[in-house]
């Protein structure tokens, strides 16, 4: 009661000095302009009602002098904050994938005009040649592709939609596949171009033979295992995530770092060593394709071999990451100058374990979504702010009171992550 009394005078005194609430999509004065801008002052804001909380500040005196409705305050208008930076993040997620694929078209031409500057200057003293022409004709018809590409899927990223996964962050795998099919693409194209200029008989069977798969076995070998890695990994997450041993969270936008991260942002090794062996492997093939553009590119077995042994390092670290949350013990949280004793309702419980937040789930919206099943009764794990984070939820340890209305006895305490995942069940004994 003393929650919802200070509750409604802090709702009074926000409407008193607005004089109401606004939509987000407003555009007057007092709201934000823009998915950006409003993003930002939602973060703002929260991030400055976090820091006073946890520093004691801005408490109403109804709960004041109860520390359980104190925390159970802070929780509840801290959930809130969160859920309205969340409404703007996805806001502005949407807003920037709009505007990405004229971005991603620019890029493209961008690489075109790159490719002729570098033809122009190497051409400086050898003269222009067919196979130049050639290999412009096939940029252009590749551009063009991805152009329309990019304008038919202009909501979803542009270029950049076929290797946004389904947790919205750009997928490693299909990035590294993605690129090895336009490079192949791109070389077969300059081998038509050449083909179709080509006036004798005998460069033209020369041509067609650099099409065969001795000279460019190499290269045929590591599309194949990449766009099958792609396929794989796609379903190994699907199906793990289905089964509960891995914890996915959707991201409010793709980025540029998750080619190179996992899930929390952090550096991985695996994504890291596929996609700089895989870049070195294909720089290495383009070279040999702009020196011996009659064939496709005779990629040496050593180096294919060595893309091959990133390509399962890479397939192995899927396998390897992720994993079920557990509860290993829950006890009686007990504060300095308390007594022991056994648990009894009303009193706080310290779950311990491990896997409770989801990479990607620090977020305040992430955590607030966090539920404990103590018996038959949900308890919303509260949050609990220090400077510059929160201390409850975390990975290893949540601590929630037992609502009255878990009957005494034994119980059974269930943990459900930000993601969906379940725990295992704990028993604990609750007395009166």
């Amino acid at each position: 009661m003393a929650v919802q009394e200070a509750r409604q005078g802090a709702d009074g005194g926000a409407f008193g000095v607005s004089g109401g609430a606004h939509d987000g999509g407003c555009t007057c004065g007092d709201c934000p302009h823009g998915a950006r801008t409003g993003h930002r002052r939602a973060v703002a804001e929260f991030l400055l009602k976090r820091d006073e909380f946890a520093a004691g500040q801005g408490l109403p005196a109804a709960v004041a002098h109860s520390a359980s409705a104190s925390r159970q305050w802070i929780s509840a208008e801290l959930t809130q904050s969160a859920e309205l930076v969340a409404e703007r993040g996805r806001a502005e997620g949407a807003a920037w994938l709009a505007r990405l694929w004229r971005r991603t078209a620019g890029a493209v031409w961008a690489a075109v005009v790159v490719l002729v500057l570098v033809q122009a200057l190497t051409a400086i003293g050898a003269g222009w040649t067919a196979a130049r022409t050639a290999g412009l004709l096939a940029a252009l018809v590749v551009a063009g592709s991805l152009t329309a590409a990019s304008w038919f899927h202009r909501a979803r990223g542009g270029v950049l939609a076929p290797v946004i996964g389904e947790d919205n962050r750009l997928s490693t795998s299909r990035a590294v596949a993605v690129a090895w099919v336009l490079f192949v693409a791109y070389a077969v194209l300059v081998l038509v171009g050449r083909l179709a200029a080509a006036s004798s008989g005998t460069e033209r069977d020369t041509l067609i033979s650099g099409l065969e798969l001795a000279r460019g076995a190499g290269v045929v070998t590591v599309l194949a295992v990449v766009c099958g890695i792609a396929v794989l990994v796609r379903r190994v997450v699907g199906l793990r995530v289905l089964g509960q041993r891995l914890q996915k969270v959707r991201a409010d936008r793709p980025r540029a770092a998750d080619l190179l991260t996992d899930d929390s942002g952090r550096g991985s090794f695996a994504d890291i060593q596929y996609v700089v062996i895989g870049g070195v492997a294909l720089l290495f093939a383009a070279v040999r394709l702009a020196r011996r553009p009659d064939q496709l590119p005779d990629l040496p077995w050593g180096l294919a071999v060595v893309v091959l042994v990133s390509a399962a390092t890479y397939v192995a670290g899927k396998y390897a990451e992720g994993g079920r949350p557990v509860i290993l013990s829950v006890v009686r949280s007990r504060e300095a100058g308390d007594l022991d004793g056994p648990i009894r309702t009303g009193d706080d419980i310290e779950i311990r374990g491990a896997g409770f937040v989801p990479p990607g789930a620090q977020r305040a919206d992430r955590l607030a979504r966090m539920v404990v099943r103590i018996g038959t009764v949900n308890v919303q794990v509260p949050l609990v702010p220090v400077a510059g984070g929160f201390s409850n939820p975390a990975d290893d340890v949540l601590t929630v009171p037992v609502p009255a209305d878990v009957e005494a006895g034994r119980v059974e305490v269930q943990v459900v992550t930000a993601a969906g995942v379940e725990t295992n069940r704990y028993a604990i004994d609750v007395t009166d």
